[in-house]
Parts: structure tokens; sequence; C-alpha cells
């Protein structure tokens, strides 16, 4: 299995991130729409969904919306979610999925970056765009290369309920990488590993402009203020879709 499988598909991946901010997330969700206006009906793609908490609320305004994530028991569990106008499937981000079909796409939480090498992260660019149709939108919602490295916090402990999560972080070959041990319930050792690429707004105007994908927008938090490539925390970027 790739970091990503193994960890995300980890009941000790939500146990770390257990207290991550909802409200901020909805937050998030009602600025971007107000932003993007989306017509009553658009379809939307989620892509790296987990469990669905954002397709959920992109849901809850009447869009229709398909969450897709590489995880089976993420997947298992956002399907409790379902209803006419949202639902779940298993699939690898860098697989085509349905053709020039929705009218929005979004990339939330930094959900991309995880492959080791440039062509995975070609072939997964390439899917988003293909998935949507002419002139439609991809909201990738990224962090920050610039703050993260700025601010980087090489050793960290964290408790939650039982466990002692023990994490170091460092920048290597243009990821970060975060490192994460602690002690299961049977007392075992437990290791698992983040690596996320630095990538910068160029980076990512590279590898969607061969789709057709052209930049519109860039903000650099979830209250979509404006991006500063070292003193906001997000790299939050609208591509749209300009071929057939």
């Amino acid at each position: 299995m790739d970091w990503f499988e193994n960890w995300f598909g980890s009941p000790y991946y939500h146990i770390l991130y257990q207290d991550r901010d909802e409200q901020e997330a909805q937050e998030f969700v009602e600025k971007l729409l107000a932003y993007l206006k989306p017509n009553a009906g658009s379809t939307m793609l989620d892509i790296a969904c987990g469990e669905g908490r954002f397709a959920r609320q992109l849901a809850g305004h009447g869009f229709n919306v398909t969450g897709i994530d590489i995880s089976d028991a993420s997947i298992q569990k956002a399907s409790a979610l379902e209803n006419d106008n949202l639902n779940f499937y298993v699939q690898d981000m860098r697989q085509p999925f349905y053709i020039n079909y929705f009218d929005y796409a979004f990339n939330f939480f930094t959900s991309f970056g995880y492959f080791d090498n440039d062509r995975d992260h070609e072939l997964a660019a390439r899917a988003f765009a293909t998935a949507l149709k002419k002139e439609g939108i991809l909201v990738i919602d990224y962090l920050n290369a610039g703050y993260v490295a700025a601010n980087l916090n090489p050793e960290d402990t964290i408790q939650k309920g039982d466990f002692t999560f023990s994490i170091s972080r460092k920048q290597e070959n243009n990821h970060f990488i975060k490192d994460i041990r602690f002690k299961d319930a049977d007392n075992k050792d437990r290791h698992f590993t983040e690596s996320v690429a630095a990538f910068s707004v160029a980076d990512f105007q590279r590898m969607l402009k061969p789709s057709g994908m052209s930049l519109i927008a860039t903000f650099g938090d979830y209250l979509l203020n404006p991006y500063h490539p070292v003193d906001m925390p997000r790299l939050i970027m609208v591509f749209k879709k300009n071929n057939a």
C-alpha cells in the first residue's frame, strides 16, 4: 500500500484528527458558494472526499454531488450519508471518472501531492480536468508551501484519549514529511507517514495547463482573503476549463 492508503484507512488517522474544525469547514463552503454562484442543480465532484464532510455540505445546498476516494473504509462510512443528490464511490483520483460531466470539481484540505513521482500527479490533474464540462470550475484547497516551510514545527506530542502521538516533521526532496509514532492498545509500536509535495502556484498551472485549465483566482485562507506566498496558511486556487 502507498502511505495514504495505509494511513487514511487506519482508525488511528481519525483519532489523531478527530478535532478538525467542522464550523470552519462549513464557513469555507459557504464562502466558496457565495463566490462561485453555482446554478441550481449544478453537478459537483468532491475528489478525495474522505468520509464526506464537504460533499455533505455541498449536497445540503441542493446540488447534485458525487464524492470519490481511494479508501474503501472512508467510502463505506460516507455511504451512510447518501441520498437522491449525494453519492459516493471508491475511485483512485489518477484514473478518469466520468468524462465532461461535472460543472464543478473540488479537492479540499490538501488532498493532493501524495505521490512519489510527477507522472502520477500529472495523471491526477488530467483526470480532474477530464471530469469537467467545458467552462467547468475546479477548486483546489492546498497547503501554502512557503508558509508551512517558514512555520514548520520539527517535533510535537499530541495526546488523544489513551494514545500519545509523537510527531516529527521535516522538508525533504520537495516534500513535507510527517512521521507519526505511538503505541496501540496492545502496547505495540505503530508508525505512519504523511508525505505531501511542496507545490507552488506555478506547479499547479504547469500540471493543469495541458488539459486546458486556466487559473482565474487564488485565495490565502478559508475566509477567501488574498493569497500571499509566505504570510497566508492556504493556497486555494480556482481554475476554469477552456477546451471542449
